[in-house]
């Protein structure tokens, strides 16, 4: 075996360069979606009864690349601006399984049956468990007060170059948020090609127990939406099942322990426990589906066709590139994350240590709860120190304090 684990780095680099031009089209897809899908034109959409906006929550959630962190202020955010309890949950469920750059890395690793196939689930998980919760927990929309009604006018918030924003949010944003994550589960999935056994898998790797055990293994593990895919490919080499993949991918990114605190805070037990039922069953069923699917098709899990179209060359300039993407994003720290323009003349600062903060939509999903808040000027919050500098007149401490915990966070004035 300790001769073996030579192997552990040959199988990091393939996978590297199946997935490298797909994740690297994924990022700058990403960066067009965050200039022309806002979170406040999300907010827009999401309120009212009815299965209409579950729907269109869902639908939402998908392509956005938002993992299961990031989602957690953002569903705060859109419940707090008039988004129902069902349309929260469906959003909730939806995003974090998929996005634009998970779906491509899919398609080159585990082939276009199962790209297709995750979305579809995704939306599905998220349109059940969002339903679910509308028809259980029927009520109105919260109304969202004149001063967030302003703020999710977006105004004030489109600035600079359109390209440069693309660029930053694509090629810096976004692989600072998974970067670290990604190469986790790219060295795990070379230690599981390497260490575990091809007959391993056979004792449980299918049928309804594979799927419980990997649906067992997901939901405690904290893993994104693109790392988790190629420790999945690595389970799918090893014999098991393409369902039973597929539960791990649905349960990883879709629970962990802050996403279920906070939606039990937020929208209550009742809600909470929905939501964790509707994974569960979403991902049992829609691996039965997939493995259903397979079989009656006759179509390989490990799709070979589409990594010929193309040449090596291409792959290993797109490893080398991604390689240098995300070294950039993961060394290269801006002096302040998520500021803005302080005013001038604001007489009053408001200083808060937040704890919980994690990535980029973090910072930005506290920065604009705080800009909501009755008099503030301006604020700037930097993710590497855990601070919020508020500055503007008439000031409320205990206010600023309950509009980030609000989203799920802590804090406290410095």
């Amino acid at each position: 075996m300790p001769a073996e684990l030579i192997n552990i780095p040959a199988e990091f680099w393939a996978n590297l360069l199946e997935m490298a031009p797909y994740l690297l089209f994924g990022f700058a897809v990403a960066g067009v979606l965050s200039v022309l899908i806002r979170p406040e034109m999300v907010e827009r959409h999401l309120g009212g009864r009815g299965l209409w906006p579950v729907l269109k929550a869902a639908a939402f959630g998908v392509p956005l690349p938002l993992c299961s962190c990031g989602v957690i202020p953002v569903s705060a955010s859109l419940r707090k601006h008039g988004a129902s309890r069902g349309a929260t949950t469906a959003f909730l469920l939806s995003t974090p399984q998929t996005g634009v750059d998970s779906i491509l890395v899919t398609l080159s690793l585990l082939g276009p049956v199962f790209a297709i196939f995750r979305p579809i689930a995704a939306l599905a998980t998220g349109v059940f468990g969002g339903a679910l919760v509308a028809w259980l927990e029927r009520e109105r929309g919260v109304r969202m007060d004149p001063a967030s009604r302003q703020d999710a006018s977006g105004s004030g918030e489109e600035r600079g170059n359109w390209l440069l924003r693309i660029l930053s949010y694509g090629f810096v944003t976004l692989p600072r948020d998974i970067g670290k994550s990604l190469l986790v589960g790219l060295a795990l999935a070379g230690v599981i090609a390497v260490v575990v056994p091809r007959d391993l898998a056979t004792l449980y790797g299918s049928g309804f127990v594979g799927m419980v055990v990997m649906m067992a293994l997901g939901i405690p593990i904290y893993v994104c939406a693109t790392a988790s895919v190629p420790i999945a490919a690595a389970l799918i080499a090893k014999g098991v099942s393409p369902g039973a993949a597929l539960a791990f991918l649905i349960t990883g990114p879709a629970t962990n322990a802050a996403t279920v605190a906070v939606v039990w805070k937020a929208m209550g037990r009742r809600t909470a426990i929905i939501y964790l039922a509707s994974v569960a069953i979403a991902a049992l069923g829609c691996g039965a589906l997939l493995d259903l699917l397979y079989t009656s098709t006759g179509t390989a899990a490990h799709h070979h066709h589409v990594h010929e179209l193309l040449p090596p060359w291409a792959k290993l300039a797109s490893a080398i590139a991604l390689l240098g993407v995300l070294g950039g994003a993961l060394l290269w720290r801006p002096k302040k994350e998520g500021a803005e323009p302080m005013a001038d003349q604001a007489p009053e600062t408001v200083e808060l240590a937040v704890a919980g903060m994690t990535c980029s939509h973090c910072v930005g999903a506290v920065t604009r709860a705080l800009r909501e808040c009755r008099g503030v000027a301006s604020a700037a919050v930097d993710l590497k120190s855990g601070r919020a500098v508020v500055k503007g007149q008439g000031l409320d401490a205990a206010a600023l304090r309950r509009a980030v915990e609000a989203l799920g966070y802590t804090a406290a004035e410095a």
